[in-house]
């Protein structure tokens, strides 16, 4: 663990190690099947990797550009900093293209996941925050997916936390299930097909198309998935147990380096709780924040404006703390 670095002074609450029980609404645990058997099936399914008549480098490609390409503008650009909080605006067109790269990323609809989220920051840490490693570490990082939570219901959490984004008809009409999970087995067919076709093609034989178009669908969809799914995960779970903490939020956030580089920058924890809306998660020069960098490559031609930028009263002082550009319409 790194150790702390300066804390802004004020308002700090001496309880952050204390454990905690899981949530009441989630006891006595009882599993949602539909959930466990689906992360169980793709890890599985994932595993396929090791076995080499299922590997081609095209599908490595694939999965390590899907890492940025859904990953990092399907969760972190748009699911988190511009629907759940609300710190950057894109054209709708634009907007509602990368939330279907977000949900073949098999992490629930926008307007659940934005519930969730929401619900995480009015009280994180806390005995009702749905994901605190305070409850356990394998409970922030897998468990509260797959254990029933009362309290994460759909209807009740989404029309209390996430009423504005299905205002959008677009995000109401992927809300039930057959929809969003119709787009995820879409997806996965389009890798297989692609590949299959391609291959053939290019003059392959129907066992070489069927190879090459599984390599890219254990790659570039099931490897992918799952890496994906660990790196939004440990930023529940690492990076509130482990790191540096530039501010004093009142709860345990950090700044992790391992998380944060290999999130694209959400693992600057800590500075997210800080200034949540804020769109820039890094705010010291050595915390690369790549989703922030595509904010600002979006904004430079025209597809990105009224970016919230970090507070400069949430600035860390005594290193040239910048003063924040205004919001850009």
């Amino acid at each position: 663990m790194l150790g702390l670095h300066r804390v802004v002074a004020g308002g700090g609450r001496s309880d952050l190690g204390r454990r905690l029980d899981i949530p009441q609404t989630a006891r006595p645990l009882h599993l949602i099947w539909s959930y466990a058997t689906a992360i169980a099936a793709i890890h599985a399914f994932a595993l396929l990797a090791f076995v080499p008549w299922f590997f081609s480098w095209t599908g490595v490609v694939l999965a390590v550009l899907g890492l940025y390409v859904f990953g990092t503008l399907g969760i972190n650009l748009c699911y988190h900093r511009l629907l759940t909080h609300r710190g950057v605006v894109c054209p709708a067109w634009l907007e509602h293209a990368l939330a279907i790269l977000g949900v073949c990323c098999v992490q629930d609809t926008p307007a659940r996941w934005i519930a969730i989220h929401r619900r995480h920051h009015a009280q994180a840490d806390e005995q009702p925050d749905p994901h605190s490693p305070r409850a356990g570490f394998l409970w922030a990082h897998l468990g509260w997916i797959v254990v029933r939570n009362q309290d994460l219901v759909r209807p009740g959490l989404v029309s209390r936390y996430a009423k504005d984004i299905l205002r959008d008809p677009f995000y109401a009409r992927l809300e039930p299930y057959p929809c969003w999970v119709g787009v995820i087995l879409l997806s996965w067919l389009l890798f297989f097909v692609g590949g299959f076709v391609a291959e053939w093609m290019l003059g392959g034989s129907v066992d070489q198309a069927l190879q090459f178009g599984l390599s890219l669908l254990v790659w570039g969809v099931f490897v992918r998935t799952v890496l994906v799914w660990h790196i939004t995960w440990s930023v529940n779970s690492v990076a509130h147990l482990w790191g540096y903490r530039t501010y004093e939020t009142g709860e345990s956030s950090r700044n992790n380096l391992l998380v944060g580089f290999i999130s694209n920058g959400e693992g600057w924890h800590n500075n997210h709780h800080a200034d949540p809306r804020s769109a820039r998660h890094g705010h010291q020069w050595w915390e690369l924040d790549v989703t922030w960098l595509t904010i600002r490559l979006l904004a430079a031609v025209g597809l990105a404006g009224r970016i919230a930028t970090p507070s400069v009263q949430r600035q860390p002082g005594q290193q040239g703390a910048l003063e924040p550009p205004p919001a850009k319409d």
